[in-house]
């Protein structure tokens, strides 16, 4: 039991918790208060990622538990739930869903395919009943066969030697390196290398091809600066603009919330200032784990944190920064469905990202922090839109300043090494083994879109790490330029 200490200093009023009797601070800390919450998103973690592998993946089960389900190895979570032969989970074949957790402990949660999205999470209380409610995204294809058009914009790739200037045996090596790992729990999908607009390294993983769709995790972040910078190019959105939108919980005066000053550019350069809800051990109760695994609002829970820091002067990398961002994207689009619809017509479809999903919450509010699923090629195809700077058959998609902001150091890192941008990450100061305007992607379990400006380079990783992970990016571009021995930085 905790008593409460009103205490009054200089106008301010607050509420200091003071251990009861006999009770320590330290034992009084020691007791997980969130285990219950815990054991809710663990569920919800392995419904995504099981229906995901399932049916946006065309994933075996047995690839499932083995590939997509090491993720929940200890000592993160407590395993997962059930094997390959059964447990308490349920795969509703016929709805595409699947449920986990057994009646009567921890909720039950569940999740289902939702075409041209990919799976949803649904909320502890609802059933397979609720899922036709969900949303769905309901476009026909991109117009031709991706089998019959040639790279990029297609997958047609004729054999052809590699460039004179291109040693492949050093390729060949980069190719074993990224493969044959030290550690299983760094466990290398694919890796393509596109030189010069083609691609010169392709490679996968037994049970893996290159239409084999996998999560990005925090990679969607860079393809979501993306698309807001479509609309700040358009005069929509604006940078150093206040993000316009009203904070939660509501106050009597909304206007004085000092959260108004909050910038587009704040939150797009993980400095809002906001209280962290993402990191400290906390990753997987609270902050955007309720919205990715729970069902929770991705936009509530985003809005619903208080200022610590004067926004622009503190980095602090946190899934709901990038959701601020993606919530002005859709004030301003306004229409549901014309903003469901905005990543395919603004972007996808015209690059030849035929094979990515973005997916939403519940509530229709994409989760662009994580949610894409995706594969290689697609991928690559990315970052070849930024190695062209912005362009795509002569057909500017995206303007040169803005690519700039994304590789502009966010001003609060300069003391750590200038190591992010603007949902890009950077080649960090203390790295003099890569070239200076190499910029990459960044997802959990090793997804990484690397953009290398000076050596004309792609190159793209796919895993499904688990455990200590620790693919290092920087050490894959190294060992990348071996392999271009004319080009020099």
């Amino acid at each position: 039991m905790r008593r409460f200490i009103v205490v009054v200093s200089i106008g301010l009023i607050a509420l200091a918790a003071v251990p009861a009797p006999g009770l320590s601070q330290e034992q009084d800390e020691s007791y997980d208060y969130f285990a219950f919450d815990r054991q809710m998103v663990q569920n919800g973690v392995q419904a995504i990622l099981m229906c995901n592998g399932l049916f946006t993946s065309n994933r075996t089960i047995e690839q499932v538990f083995a590939q997509e389900l090491a993720y929940l190895a200890p000592p993160r979570f407590s395993g997962p739930v059930g094997t390959p032969r059964g447990g308490d989970y349920e795969v509703d074949w016929d709805r595409q869903a699947v449920a986990v957790g057994a009646p009567g402990g921890t909720p039950v949660m569940r999740a289902a395919f939702r075409d041209g999205l990919g799976c949803v999470i649904l909320a502890p209380d609802q059933t397979f009943e609720d899922i036709d409610a969900l949303p769905a995204l309901e476009l026909p294809d991109a117009p031709g066969d991706a089998a019959t058009m040639a790279w990029p914009d297609g997958d047609l790739t004729p054999e052809v030697p590699l460039p004179s200037d291109v040693d492949g045996s050093a390729l060949a090596a980069v190719s074993d390196w990224a493969f044959e790992r030290p550690s299983p729990e760094q466990d290398t999908l694919s890796l393509l290398v596109v030189h010069r607009g083609n691609i010169v390294l392709e490679r996968y993983a037994d049970g893996v091809d290159m239409t084999t769709r996998t999560r990005t995790w925090s990679t969607a972040k860079s393809i979501a600066v993306t698309l807001i910078g479509m609309l700040a190019d358009d005069g929509y959105l604006d940078l150093d603009a206040p993000l316009g939108f009203d904070w939660l919980p509501a106050t009597r005066q909304p206007e004085d919330d000092p959260r108004n000053a909050i910038t587009l550019r704040h939150a797009l350069n993980m400095e809002s200032g906001l209280y962290t809800v993402d990191s400290r051990g906390m990753e997987y109760a609270t902050g955007s784990g309720l919205a990715y695994w729970a069902g929770a609002s991705s936009v509530n829970g985003a809005r619903d944190r208080g200022l610590i820091h004067q926004p622009g002067t503190f980095w602090d990398y946190e899934n709901y920064d990038t959701l601020l961002a993606v919530y002005a994207m859709k004030q301003v689009i306004g229409d549901p469905q014309e903003y469901l619809e905005f990543p395919r017509r603004a972007l996808f479809d015209r690059i030849g990202m035929r094979s990515t999903l973005a997916s939403v919450d519940r509530f229709g509010d994409f989760i662009f922090s994580s949610q894409v699923y995706t594969n290689a090629r697609d991928l690559a195809r990315f970052g070849l839109l930024y190695l062209n700077g912005g362009t795509w058959n002569g057909e500017r998609l995206l303007s040169e300043e803005w690519i700039e902001f994304t590789r502009t150091p966010a001003p609060s890192t300069a003391e750590n090494g200038n190591f992010y941008g603007g949902q890009w990450w950077l080649v960090p100061d203390d790295r003099d083994d890569v070239p200076t305007d190499a910029y990459s992607t960044a997802g959990n379990r090793g997804q990484f879109v690397i953009v290398v400006p000076s050596h004309d380079l792609v190159i793209v990783r796919r895993g499904l790490d688990w455990g200590r992970q620790g693919f290092n990016r920087w050490d894959l571009v190294r060992e990348v330029l071996k392999a271009f021995p004319a080009v020099s930085d």
